[in-house]
């Protein structure tokens, strides 16, 4: 895959809730996230339209706009599970998925995006976990493939990190034992597992039933606490409003708005955002 630089050339077409407010361990040294130019296309329609994002190391970002307005696909291209048609995205400065060759980007090898992503925790809104292991298998799986700990160490390690998380006594549950809420924080202790820079959030709410989303919000809260840069795709506004440093307005494949939650979700500047936010509210 070869993409011109941005700015190079045009685009193409069962635990109590209360229990997950520990404060969990600083996933790793917070990374700085960056992403310039960035355009997708899905034949066509134009999903991200030039997008131009800096996430501070440390800081929480959220991300709200309205359904196809591009929020999961930005998302997915900041850890490379979408490849930008142009544009770049960059985690501490380095190059997400893509090396540079003279004004163009060639895309990385499996094993060397795999390293990456390792740095990059996600979080997905269906969970994805894997429901033939355990809760603690979940977990370990990551830190044993990429030989970061023996199997012995990462069960140990994804037992405090399920604790973290107001699981403590579910670790040998499988999936299909544990509610909608219970399953999205073991998903979260995966995305820790490695102790990354950064953790991604994709609607993490959005599959669970309403009395369950609470649980979910309050294991983000406390991770938001650590330090940790998270970048969240949330519908909940109130949610946005109270943990997020800066909040950021996609529509259209593009960021309309994007500023401190006192002034976007307070006195928005857009009337596209004014629009948006009189109707989730």
């Amino acid at each position: 895959m070869s993409a011109p630089l941005a700015g190079t050339g045009a685009p193409g077409p069962g635990s109590a809730p209360h229990a997950a407010t520990a404060t969990p361990r600083r996933a790793g040294p917070p990374a700085a996230v960056e992403v310039r130019g960035a355009h997708k296309w899905y034949g066509a329609h134009h999903v991200l339209d030039g997008v131009e994002l800096t996430v501070p190391a440390g800081r929480v970002t959220a991300v709200l706009g309205p359904s196809g307005s591009g929020k999961s696909t930005l998302l997915r291209a900041i850890n490379h599970l979408e490849k930008l048609d142009s544009g770049h995205v960059l985690v501490n400065g380095e190059l997400i998925g893509v090396r540079r060759q003279g004004t163009r980007l060639r895309e990385l090898g499996e094993r060397a995006i795999r390293a990456q992503r390792g740095r990059i925790g996600f979080v997905f809104q269906d969970f994805n976990l894997f429901p033939h292991l355990t809760a603690a298998q979940n977990v370990a799986a990551a830190p044993v493939a990429t030989g970061r700990r023996t199997r012995a160490d990462a069960q140990e390690w994804a037992r405090s990190l399920l604790g973290l998380v107001g699981l403590a006594g579910k670790a040998d549950a499988y999936p299909r034992q544990l509610s909608g809420g219970q399953q999205q924080r073991v998903a979260i202790a995966r995305a820790m597992a490695l102790e990354p820079g950064v953790i991604l959030f994709d609607e993490p709410t959005s599959a669970l039933d309403p009395e369950l989303v609470g649980e979910v919000l309050d294991v983000i809260k406390s991770l938001a606490g650590t330090g940790t840069t998270l970048i969240v795709v949330t519908h909940e506004i109130g949610f946005a409003r109270e943990i997020a440093d800066d909040v950021v307005f996609l529509d259209g494949g593009r960021i309309v708005e994007q500023g401190p939650p006192g002034e976007v979700l307070v006195h928005p500047r857009s009337p596209r955002t004014r629009a948006f936010l009189s109707r989730a509210v």
